[in-house]
């Protein structure tokens, strides 16, 4: 009897402090094994917990165009509008890297081939290799040989996904709202009106190089890849590793980067929706109700999230195998990239690693400030007419010098 007593008490025990037990292991991180398994679950273990003197600070700084959302050590200390949409601009890509991050190996790459079918038939296919040269291709097609007939079939994506909801017209004419293709020479900043510059040089090298022989150039739906049966792989270009790209897209922030890395991991490159980006978010049990995912890169106005879910997402990051790589293609505050000259002489260089989201009328600032060795993670929005990146800055300041949670 005094058996089944006892062990009736531990199992009590073990029930009621299991809860208790796990949160402690997994805020400290004590088992990796366990911490990757809550990334990839629905569950959310941040707690809210009352910081007076945060508070404080956020209704003496900020008017109602801020939304701001702080994180200590696995609990939710303070907040300023953290529920109000707001677009994200380039914060955006704190989203979509994470996912192709989950999606590929760090080392990596993305391939253009060339393939050759039947009847001295070439094909030449992308992936959106932002660093794609002229020479890069004059490579590949260096290995086509001489012959009476040669067809040249050169793989795209349909004009009408080019570009993503919401990206303007004056967007579209600057490079960094260069359209979002396959076979994209340098990131298409330079001739990304049409693909027909590609045929053209493609055209003139062969003609030049075997002027006997009769080139035809084809222009086929990159989706339909049945044209590839029975064909044999003749020479690969290979962009920069997955983790070089993923910092050229966070840290220098560069939209096409972002927007075909994000396109590869989906397999969507024949989609205008970004759902998928919405869903992997949902399903990690993270706050995306109303929130609208229009593009990768952050580029679009149609683009609407909250502070919340941007930092929330943060702390989850944390718990990733993958978070090193992640945390490290990110710009660090007065060091490098879009964060390169801010705060540079400031005991805060070197001990922030964030994103920036810069559009007329928005400025985002998400990201890890380390002041001990637990970062405070910290989301600032701003949609305004009146647009203050300095109030962002002197915050994140602020929080460096405050104390403990009162």
């Amino acid at each position: 009897m005094k058996k089944t007593y006892y062990k009736l008490i531990l199992i009590i025990l073990v029930i009621s402090t299991f809860p208790f037990l796990l949160r402690y292991f997994l805020i400290n991180k004590k088992i990796s094994f366990l911490n990757n398994i809550y990334f990839k679950s629905p569950a959310i273990i941040t707690n809210e917990k009352k910081c007076n003197n945060y508070d404080e600070l956020l209704e003496k700084k900020l008017d109602s165009s801020f939304s701001v959302t702080i994180i200590k050590n696995g609990s939710l200390i303070s907040s300023h509008n953290q529920d109000k949409l707001k677009v994200p601009a380039s914060n955006q890509k704190l989203f979509s890297s994470a996912y192709v991050l989950s999606k590929y190996k760090i080392n990596n790459n993305l391939r253009t081939r060339l393939i050759k079918g039947r009847n001295n038939e070439y094909y030449l296919i992308g992936k959106g290799d932002p660093d794609l040269s002229y020479s890069d291709i004059y490579k590949l097609i260096s290995y086509i040989k001489y012959n009476k007939n040669i067809n040249i079939n050169i793989l795209e994506i349909n004009s009408k996904y080019y570009w993503p909801k919401g990206w303007t017209k004056t967007d579209k004419i600057y490079e960094y709202g260069a359209p979002i293709t396959t076979l994209a020479i340098e990131s298409n900043s330079k001739n990304y009106d049409n693909i027909f510059t590609l045929n053209n040089l493609i055209e003139k090298y062969l003609k030049d190089k075997y002027p006997s022989s009769n080139i035809k150039i084809n222009n086929l739906d990159f989706n339909k890849l049945f044209y590839l049966r029975n064909t044999k792989e003749i020479y690969s270009i290979y962009s920069n590793p997955i983790v070089s790209l993923l910092t050229l897209a966070n840290a220098e922030s560069h939209n096409f980067t972002a927007e075909s890395l994000f396109k590869n991991a989906s397999n969507t490159w024949n989609k205008k929706t970004y759902d998928e980006l919405k869903n992997w978010l949902r399903i990690k049990g993270l706050p995306t109700s109303n929130t609208n995912f229009a593009d990768a890169s952050g580029l679009s106005r149609e683009n609407k999230v909250t502070t919340k879910l941007i930092a929330l997402f943060l702390e989850k990051m944390r718990y990733s195998k993958d978070f090193k790589t992640y945390q490290s293609s990110l710009s660090v505050l007065g060091v490098r990239g879009t964060l390169a000259n801010k705060l540079k002489d400031s005991q805060l260089a070197g001990n922030f690693f964030g994103k920036t989201g810069t559009l007329s009328n928005v400025y985002a600032l998400s990201g890890y400030l380390y002041k001990d060795k637990e970062p405070i993670i910290i989301s600032i929005i701003q949609n305004s007419e009146y647009i203050d990146k300095n109030k962002a800055f002197n915050l994140l300041s602020e929080i460096y010098k405050l104390e403990k949670c009162k």
